[in-house]
């Protein structure tokens, strides 16, 4: 595939890079890539990509999401979530699909979601979300993980 076949959403929009601090709230479309420090709220339908440096503490909407770093809040995805082994996650997710490598610290409530687009309505329940609420109602399956794979 040459890059003219490439969808948008296969390029990095926006970085926030190593020995960067953001605080705020990102809308975009797209690809976003945290390896320096975010704190607040992400929107995208596209993939959101915490380097294995990054830290976040937020609350994250967005079709793919992976974790290589720390994500200290709460993950809904439209499409899935990968955590990678250097990955840590202290929040809730919520996604239709859920790949765990060896070796992750996930502390948080985990539901696997009938794939659905996340609806502006659910975004605005932020403070529910905090609360440790579910803007969604119920789902099918739910797993309930406070893990660390040391052996």
């Amino acid at each position: 595939m040459n890059e003219a076949q490439l969808p948008d959403s296969a390029y990095i929009n926006s970085i926030i890079g190593e020995g960067t601090r953001f605080n705020g709230e990102l809308d975009l479309n797209g690809l976003l890539r945290i390896d320096g420090d975010f704190c607040g709220t992400v929107r995208t339908k596209g993939k959101v990509l915490v380097g294995k440096n990054g830290r976040a503490e937020c609350t994250v909407y967005a079709g793919t999401v992976v974790v290589g770093g720390v994500v200290k809040g709460n993950i809904f995805a439209e499409e899935k979530v990968i955590i990678l082994s250097t990955g840590v996650v202290l929040g809730n997710v919520a996604s239709p699909r859920f790949i765990v490598e060896e070796g992750v610290i996930l502390n948080g409530n985990c539901r696997i979601v009938a794939q659905q687009p996340a609806t502006r309505e659910a975004q605005a329940r932020g403070p529910a979300v905090q609360a440790g609420v579910s803007p969604r109602p119920p789902a099918e399956k739910t797993l309930v993980a406070a893990s660390s794979s040391n052996g």
